[in-house]
């Protein structure tokens, strides 16, 4: 008899990504289902109690969501185990915080501070174009969204700027030398450069070269570079450091100076 999908995460098998403490528990909140893969999002639950400390524990976060005091993309969320992925935008009424996650250098979510004006938008990577039923081109995304009647220019590796509360497609950024990506996968995740060289490979993963502000050299799979603008100018604001990894001698230097 074939297994049902798991409803339960072990804290030991939790994404690095969340910060989770080893050492708090035995289960993690394991993200329901939803617009993103379970190891590339995390609960709406770790983000209130654990990282922006608005709950103590999830009965408190349960409380907080009754309430229909968070959105996530413009709608409100009442379940505290909904994934949040990268580029979502969370908002939370009561303290009128605006969020938008991303990651940072080390590959772990980060919740960056965005202006009332940026929470409008969000930007996804087309993943999928097909014809449907009628003739009717549809255009889908990596968190789940349908766009039909796309712009005939955008090709799946682009990024599409959409308004929240239209669904419409405002704005697009070709996947193309010069373009400026984030890296949302591997070893390199929440690093940020422009796109110097493009190798294709027949049969397996295309392999993307870029260069990042302090000059250097990046590479990663095709599918893990997220356009998120062109040269020097993202269509987003991004978190200090603009995706630069630093060395631990660097890290270790200004923890010094702060000193």
């Amino acid at each position: 008899m074939a297994r049902s999908a798991a409803k339960h995460m072990k804290r030991i098998n939790a994404p690095k990504s969340w910060m989770l403490s080893k050492m708090g528990g035995i289960f993690a909140p394991r993200p329901s289902q939803g617009p993103h893969a379970v190891r590339e999002s995390i609960p709406l639950l770790v983000i209130l109690r654990n990282r922006l400390k608005y709950a103590l524990n999830q009965r408190e976060v349960t409380l907080i969501l009754k309430r229909k005091l968070v959105a996530v993309d413009g709608k409100i969320r009442a379940d505290p185990t909904f994934p949040i992925g990268f580029m979502d935008v969370l908002s939370v009424k009561k303290s009128n915080d605006l969020f938008r996650m991303l990651f940072d250098t080390k590959g772990r979510f980060v919740l960056h501070r965005i202006s009332e004006e940026e929470s409008k938008f969000k930007l996804c990577k087309v993943t999928k174009i097909v014809v449907g039923h009628a003739g009717i081109p549809h255009l889908y995304t990596k968190d789940a969204r349908t766009v039909r009647y796309p712009d005939p220019a955008i090709k799946v590796g682009d990024t599409v700027k959409i308004d929240l509360e239209t669904g419409k497609i405002v704005e697009f950024a070709r996947f193309e030398l010069g373009a400026l990506a984030f890296i949302t996968g591997g070893n390199n995740t929440g690093r940020i450069g422009v796109v110097s060289h493009i190798e294709r490979h027949i049969g397996t993963h295309d392999i993307v070269q870029l260069k990042d502000a302090a000059g250097n050299h990046i590479a990663t799979r095709a599918d893990n570079a997220f356009i998120i603008g062109t040269g020097s100018k993202p269509m987003i604001t991004l978190p200090a450091g603009n995706g630069v990894r630093k060395t631990i001698m660097e890290e270790r230097r200004e923890r010094q100076a702060k000193n």
